[in-house]
């Protein structure tokens, strides 16, 4: 038997979840924009481009950062992950046209603006993904999984032919 948590299909999988992150990262640029006054946008098309942008290069370029940069996030326990953060802010700023930071500690304030509030518009995604919970004591629920309308078997013997 195949164990499954909650076997219902993700609204975010997909293109949908990169759509999804999209938007909410355009409206996170937006208002960090909004509240830092050195950063800014010319339009509305910059901010998509810009956040399209950064949730490419957080997907392809961050991962290969944060393995480079090993040693210095042992040593600052995590805390390196901030400026890994802002280099990818400021090849955002470097490649799109309509977007400015305003140098380094302005793409520093607005990259940890930027995490907090796309944290913050990330929490209804959250619940949303967390799997549903039974009457006792909060366990999620286990369910068997189908496939196609074929059950997997609670236990099959596989027999050796070379004895």
């Amino acid at each position: 038997m195949k164990l499954t948590i909650n076997n219902r299909p993700s609204f975010y999988a997909g293109p949908w979840g990169f759509l999804a992150q999209v938007i909410v990262m355009t409206l996170a640029c937006l208002l960090a924009a909004w509240i830092i006054p050195s950063v800014g946008f010319s339009s509305i098309g910059a901010a998509i481009i810009t956040a399209v942008l950064i949730a490419l290069l957080n997907n392809f370029i961050r991962p290969i950062l944060i393995v480079l940069t090993l040693p210095f996030m042992i040593l600052s326990l995590g805390l390196f992950l901030f400026i890994i953060n802002t280099v990818i802010i400021l090849l955002a700023d470097a490649l799109v046209d309509g977007f400015t930071t305003g140098g380094f500690v302005n793409a520093l304030l607005f990259s940890v603006l930027l995490t907090l509030i796309n944290y913050l518009l990330e929490i209804p995604n959250r619940i949303m993904r967390r799997p549903p919970f039974n009457d006792n004591g909060g366990a999620p629920q286990v369910q068997d999984h189908v496939d196609n309308g074929e059950e997997y078997a609670e236990y099959e013997e596989v027999k050796d032919d070379e004895n």
